[in-house]
């Protein structure tokens, strides 16, 4: 698929660390035992700004235990946008094994927190991470997205040093047009930390998303304008399909997503 360079998009773009730091593995999860979730007295004890999220933990250690995906697959973790992805095993079909712990208005500070739970104990080879944007609606700043993605990058890699981390970049979207200039901030010093990080990539979506005007284009979302429909999700799946499979782990090094020029990734009829 052509692309256009990183530069351009870098082009004119221009709290505190998190409490919680990276938790600790038992040495069997590194020898391919699944790390359990949280106990239920650990999750009665959540702190206030994360006991929101006890259902939806609950939620997956359910599922889990019906049917605990193998180790060694794909992991996309991150807000609503991943939730409301219904069709993303069947969107990588290529792809053995594919795990979806999205959890609508999450954010990045929040799937930090939950790190263990949505990511260590699956041990993936690749996990696909996309949360930012309720960070930033929620008053958060740019560089504070980044310090929650960065404690992320480091809790993973000190548990599964092998896996690949892609960061799928902020979106724009009708509904958080004031919020673009934030927005594009925080991709640009994400981007720019994801290029020092081996075995990492930093995929634009940002860029196709936008119109000619420089406005998101209102065919990809739905009737709230923040949420993307059908066509949204297959300019994502063609936008992310060349960062997975065999071949893009393959290729290793720290990549960044050149933006797609308006007009290359088109959204077409969903299957």
């Amino acid at each position: 698929m052509p692309l256009s360079s990183f530069r351009s998009f870098c082009l004119g773009r221009g709290a505190a660390a998190l409490l919680c730091a990276a938790v600790a593995l038992p040495t069997s999860a590194l020898q391919g035992t699944p790390v359990p979730l949280v106990t239920a007295a650990e999750a009665t004890a959540l702190p206030a700004p994360y006991a929101r999220w006890q259902s939806s933990m609950e939620a997956f250690a359910a599922a889990d235990k019906t049917g605990l995906p193998q180790t060694g697959g794909v992991l996309f973790v991150g807000s609503s946008t991943i939730r409301l992805w219904t069709d993303l095993r069947e969107d990588f079909r290529q792809l053995p094994v594919v795990i979806n712990r999205g959890f609508g208005g999450s954010t990045m500070a929040d799937c930090q927190y939950f790190v263990k739970n949505l990511v260590l104990q699956y041990q993936p080879r690749h996990v696909m991470v996309y949360a930012g944007d309720n960070d930033l609606a929620e008053g958060r700043s740019p560089q504070q997205v980044l310090e929650s993605f960065q404690s992320f990058v480091r809790s993973v890699r000190e548990a599964l040093p092998e896996t690949r981390i892609s960061y799928i970049s902020i979106k724009p979207s009708p509904l958080r047009l004031t919020l673009l200039p934030r927005m594009r901030e925080a991709n640009t010093l994400l981007a720019q930390y994801v290029r020092t990080v081996p075995n990492s990539d930093f995929i634009d979506i940002f860029t196709p998303m936008l119109g000619a005007d420089g406005i998101p284009r209102a065919e990809l979302f739905g009737a709230d304008h923040l949420h993307m429909n059908d066509a949204g999700y297959d300019l994502w799946r063609t936008v992310i399909s060349g960062y997975v499979g065999e071949g893009a782990r393959a290729a290793g090094g720290a990549r960044t997503a050149d933006p797609v020029v308006d007009g290359v990734a088109k959204a077409g009829t969903r299957p």
